[in-house]
């Protein structure tokens, strides 16, 4: 039988993970504007990166105006993305509203150094804005390897499905991403939740919000934080425009793990989608 890749084992040789994350003001429906402002925070970051992570719908702000905004699957921003992704020498990730097949999916992009990429298609749809009648769910979860860690990044309402979040045998990570436009309406639940998916999990986890306000009035407020395995803050911003890095130890994660297996007891399950 293959080793469960979720038991502990002596802490590894593999390096430690340097992640950077900006929380920024979105300019709503102004995508040249909007990369040109997450730029200037990039620029700041002096810290060399392994993964630079960026909101969700970060050129329009969370918007349903798919057919005015979508991008095709080569657009202006996945070329943006590969030359930043280029020049720091890092992944850099964030959703893009992206047409594709005749379909609008809320998508998140993973572009490495050498300008490849992965996507993954937003799964749950936040159906209290419509997004479900303007956008197609996407049917699997993305579990990228980067660097010697496996990483799974989602956005922002599947923040509230655990199941959908759950670290299992079959494709363990060792960090959890949301990137969000969470309005500050419900920032007790984005608080609330994202402590809850690190501790359930045993992951570092990293929740990257927006500020600003959207078209209907939404305030957003940021909030962006990263956890460590235990669900204790590594970095909370509040609401200020800011850049933040931070490197994450391999040693921490795989000690506590061997400490407290408690992924050794979760319960199987089989998801139906």
């Amino acid at each position: 039988m293959p080793d469960n890749p979720l038991r502990p084992t002596s802490p590894s040789p593999v390096s430690d993970l340097t992640v950077s994350f900006v929380q920024a003001s979105l300019q709503w429906h102004k995508p040249e504007d909007n990369r040109a402002e997450l730029a200037s925070h990039i620029d700041a970051i002096s810290i060399a990166t392994d993964l630079l992570v960026l909101p969700e719908m970060f050129t329009t702000g969370f918007s349903m105006e798919a057919a005015q905004l979508a991008e095709p699957v080569e657009g202006p921003t996945l070329a943006w993305m590969r030359n930043l992704a280029a020049s720091r020498d890092a992944v850099v990730t964030g959703s893009v509203i992206t047409e594709e097949d005749g379909h609008y999916y809320n998508r998140l992009l993973w572009v490495r150094p050498d300008g490849t990429f992965s996507h993954y298609n937003k799964r749950h749809l936040f159906r209290m804005a419509g997004e479900h009648e303007v956008y197609t769910p996407g049917q699997h979860r993305l579990v990228e390897e980067w660097r010697g860690w496996r990483i799974c990044p989602l956005i922002c309402y599947d923040l509230r499905f655990p199941v959908w979040s759950r670290n299992t045998a079959a494709e363990p990570y060792d960090l959890l991403l949301y990137m969000a436009n969470w309005p500050a309406a419900r920032r007790t639940a984005w608080i609330t939740l994202l402590r809850a998916r690190a501790m359930e999990n045993l992951a570092y986890t990293m929740g990257v919000n927006c500020l600003g306000t959207d078209l209907r009035g939404n305030s957003y407020e940021g909030d962006s934080a990263l956890l460590d395995m235990k669900g204790e803050y590594l970095v909370e911003v509040g609401n200020q425009e800011t850049s933040i890095t931070r490197t994450l130890r391999r040693a921490d994660l795989e000690a506590y793990r061997m400490r407290f297996p408690a992924l050794l007891d979760g319960d199987a399950y089989e998801l139906q989608l």
